[in-house]
């Protein structure tokens, strides 16, 4: 039987519609990659007697299914302590008056690491397996977020924030000078890849401009080259609110996705998070050059002052993933995304002003449903990324959500006879951290109840 071990039971994925595997057998290499999915395999099967007594088969119970681990297009590590507070202000106001000070304390190194410890520990009890992180500009505290992430064992991208803009980064919190912000960039580069245990790049670096008002030209264009020069992916924020995209419109005379493409930003695997006002030559620019959204509907709802058009971005080709968004989005569950982007792709469809007619007052075809949801927070997520993740296929890793059904804090129910996609309607719009039983991610077993 080939591979170091083997997973038996029932398990839910989304290669393009939702796929059941039913009696599926999934063997796991010693590098964590998935080496042959077979599924109808009966339970009598010799192969599962010999993995059972070598003590490496994982044998679900009619109460379990397994999912692709969740994967978190967008996660400011550093606003975890403001989760679920400071959101009664427009998005300008809120970085100056809470956002940015609370990032100013991460120069404290051992305030960093209690932070940054918690988060991932919470974030893969709630089946989170990849998170791509903003940091901060401190690069000790970026360094030691990424060591956090590998020690931990969950799979991250993590960027230190470039911002050195006068007008729009407060004193006690800017980079002094371009040069410094993309020199530190480059040694955080440098320190991901060489890290010891990190040969497989578990974790990876990122190139984080925080978003075009914060950035100086010179610091956008010095990030364009040095992502060039390493070959490394981006993430930024993309015409998040009519704030920050007129603000870009007015200072640049562009969009925001036109400044990033003349900087050399917009590349295959970068991440541009929002992007709430994207218009058709944006979209066509993103796609094209095989960029991503990451779509956080929640945080949306507090500081876009719109709902982005998601059914129409992905009939276009956009590669589209979820993103919490800690903590402008008040939840740490990237099931919680999933949620919002279906209930507001309905708002965005029935509209939201009863004093027009039903005719008038919405968006015809804007919706998705818990198929869609659930595709990208999984599948999505790996194909906005250029990983192999999200999956149960051969040559994808296999980072996986064990959820069960009736466990005491746990909020599923699976009847005998239930069908694939009312089992998954119920995870898509039920699930939390309570019903997560066990997560691994590139075939280690990094949470169990």
């Amino acid at each position: 039987m080939p591979g170091d071990w083997a997973i038996y039971g029932r398990a839910i994925h989304a290669p393009d519609g939702i796929e059941a595997l039913v009696s599926a057998l999934i063997c796991v290499g010693t590098d964590g990659m998935i080496l042959s999915v077979e599924t109808a395999v009966a339970a009598d099967d010799p192969r599962l007697a010999r993995l059972r007594a070598g003590g490496s088969l994982v044998e679900l119970t009619p109460d379990d299914i397994l999912i692709p681990g969740l994967i978190d297009l967008h996660i400011h590590a550093p606003q975890f302590p403001q989760l679920g507070t400071a959101l009664d202000v427009p998005l300008e106001d809120w970085l100056q008056r809470y956002t940015f000070p609370l990032e100013s304390r991460y120069e404290d190194l051992a305030f960093a690491e209690d932070v940054y410890a918690c988060l991932v520990e919470t974030l893969l009890a709630h089946g989170t397996t990849t998170a791509v992180y903003f940091a901060t500009i401190h690069l000790p505290a970026t360094k030691r977020l990424a060591e956090i992430c590998l020690d931990k064992g969950q799979r991250a991208l993590v960027g230190r924030v470039g911002m050195d803009h006068p007008e729009q980064c407060p004193d006690f919190y800017r980079d002094a000078s371009a040069e410094i912000a993309i020199a530190e960039t480059r040694a955080l580069i440098g320190h991901i890849r060489d890290l010891p245990g990190n040969e497989a790049a578990l974790v990876r670096p990122m190139i984080t401009p925080r978003f075009v008002p914060a950035c100086t030209d010179a610091l956008l264009e010095g990030l364009g080259a040095l992502a060039a020069e390493t070959r490394c992916t981006v993430q930024t924020h993309c015409s998040e609110s009519d704030w920050e995209h007129g603000h870009v419109l007015d200072r640049c005379g562009v969009t925001d996705t036109a400044v990033l493409d003349r900087a050399g930003l917009l590349r295959r695997g970068s991440v541009l998070a929002h992007a709430n006002f994207i218009t058709e030559p944006d979209a066509a620019l993103i796609r094209a050059r095989g960029a991503a959204v990451a779509h956080c509907p929640l945080s949306n709802i507090y500081f876009a002052g719109a709902v982005f058009p998601l059914r129409e971005m992905l009939d276009q080709g956009l590669h589209i993933g979820l993103g919490s968004d800690i903590a402008g989005g008040p939840s740490a569950s990237l099931f919680e995304a999933a949620r919002q982007a279906v209930a507001v792709s309905r708002l965005l469809e029935s509209g939201t002003d009863s004093r027009k007619s039903a005719a008038a007052r919405g968006k015809p075809g804007a919706r998705i449903d818990f198929r869609t949801a659930f595709r990208m927070a999984t599948a999505g997520g790996g194909e906005s990324l250029d990983l192999p993740i999200g999956l149960f296929r051969p040559g994808y890793a296999f980072d996986a959500v064990l959820l069960r059904s009736g466990l005491p804090d746990g909020n599923l129910r699976f009847a005998e006879a239930e069908s694939a996609a009312g089992i998954l309607e119920k995870i898509v719009m039920l699930a939390g951290r309570g019903d997560v039983a066990q997560v691994w991610v590139a075939g280690r077993l990094v949470k169990s109840r």
